[in-house]
């Protein structure tokens, strides 16, 4: 059974401290949306996040990927913390500048959540506001661990592709998914397995 307080951190018999590797019979329940999908233009889609956001106030909004938190700051709709990878849809583009951000590097293999990479996550819901996570690899699976670590009430958005945007709200019932996903994972560091360096 899962406890945790409301601050989100993990008392669940996940351990944040090993790489957590997403097993390739996994993979398909993260293609449907995770939350609320909004559809439609850039334009269309922060419009109603913005009225979302307005009408919720939460206590931290993060966004995940580099396409979506793009839109959003050209937008004046500024999340508190930003995670981005330097590509969309697969191929490299010009990083976010931070402006202004304290800026947090990590590495983050593709289809894992590293060690360093949740230290990160971490570090960021600690500062609450006006931070930037670039990741060195992958953010892709950066959302699952937020939806942990942030508070409850939180706004998480990233981008769906061809689709739009999708918004999670953090709830109870999203940590708990978030708790057993990263439970059923694979992971690293135990003293039977190799090393993935």
């Amino acid at each position: 059974m899962h406890s945790r307080s409301d601050s989100g951190k993990f008392s669940s018999g996940v351990n944040p401290k090993k790489t957590l590797i997403l097993p390739e019979e996994m993979r398909g329940e993260l293609k449907r949306p995770l939350g609320l999908l909004i559809e439609g233009s850039s334009d269309e889609t922060v419009r109603r996040l913005e009225e979302i956001y307005s009408f919720m106030k939460p206590p931290m909004f993060a966004s995940v990927g580099d396409f979506v938190s793009r839109n959003l700051l050209a937008h004046h709709l500024e999340p508190d913390i930003i995670v981005f990878d330097g590509r969309i849809m697969r191929r490299d583009v010009e990083p976010i500048e931070p402006k202004g951000r304290l800026e947090i590097r990590t590495r983050n293999r593709p289809g894992m959540i590293e060690e360093g990479a949740w230290e990160a996550l971490e570090e960021a819901v600690k500062l609450k506001r006006g931070v930037a996570v670039l990741v060195e690899g992958e953010e892709d699976l950066m959302v699952i661990p937020l939806i942990s670590l942030m508070p409850l009430g939180s706004i998480i958005v990233y981008g769906q592709p061809n689709a739009g945007v999708v918004m999670i709200e953090v709830n109870r019932k999203m940590k708990e998914w978030a708790e057993g996903f990263m439970a059923r994972m694979g992971k690293s560091g135990d003293e039977d397995e190799d090393d993935l360096n």
